[in-house]
């Protein structure tokens, strides 16, 4: 073997090395969002809101879902008026509107948001009936807002929009929203809304 072919051999072992130490990189770990709204219902249980004219099933927190929660929904509602407050304790409060025969609500709430002078909306889901997102009050808002240095301000918010027998009813969360896990809690009440059968279709 003569001198050519043994420096052939040695360059093609070292790319040989070298690619295989590229490809033995470890995978960069993929990016998860930090709401997970599974399928599982285990801690929720079933809500009929038939009683306050509105035909639909609604899983909610149950009192071993450690939020605080009553075991007891309680709805405001004025019979014939178009807006419903439930609550489950303290912390869950959720708001309904029934906005009739419009359509694409949730799209003008996004329009709403990025009017929002002082606030940094930040999309955590993003589907089109549906948005969980974090606002942020943006430092050149703070001072009006308050003194504290170092205080974060963010809140959490969800807003959906689900047809019912041809109605559009928006569920959402507080203006004020509320803490992550709250807000995760009423994405998946939000998510588990069924209409009920009528008699005919039953």
């Amino acid at each position: 073997m003569n001198l050519r072919h043994l420096s052939f051999i040695v360059l093609f072992s070292t790319l040989l090395f070298s690619s295989c130490k590229e490809e033995k990189k470890p995978d960069e770990p993929k990016k998860q969002s930090e709401f997970q709204l599974d399928d599982d219902y285990y801690e929720f249980q079933g809500f009929n809101m038939s009683d306050f004219e509105i035909p639909v099933m609604m899983m909610l927190p149950d009192e071993t879902a450690n939020i605080g929660a009553s075991t007891k929904a309680e709805v405001i509602h004025t019979e014939g008026d178009f807006k419903w407050e439930l609550y489950l304790g303290s912390n869950f409060h959720m708001l309904i509107d029934d906005w009739g025969d419009y359509t694409d609500m949730v799209a003008s709430r996004k329009k709403e948001l990025q009017e929002l002078d002082f606030y940094k909306i930040k999309y955590l889901i993003d589907e089109k009936d549906f948005i969980l997102y974090e606002q942020e009050l943006m430092p050149k808002g703070v001072d009006k807002v308050s003194n504290s240095v170092g205080v974060p301000h963010k809140s959490y918010h969800v807003y959906a929009e689900k047809v019912i027998d041809g109605v559009t009813y928006v569920f959402k969360s507080s203006d004020e929203g509320a803490e992550k896990l709250i807000i995760e809690l009423m994405a998946k009440s939000i998510k588990s809304v069924k209409p009920l059968k009528s008699e005919k279709e039953a």
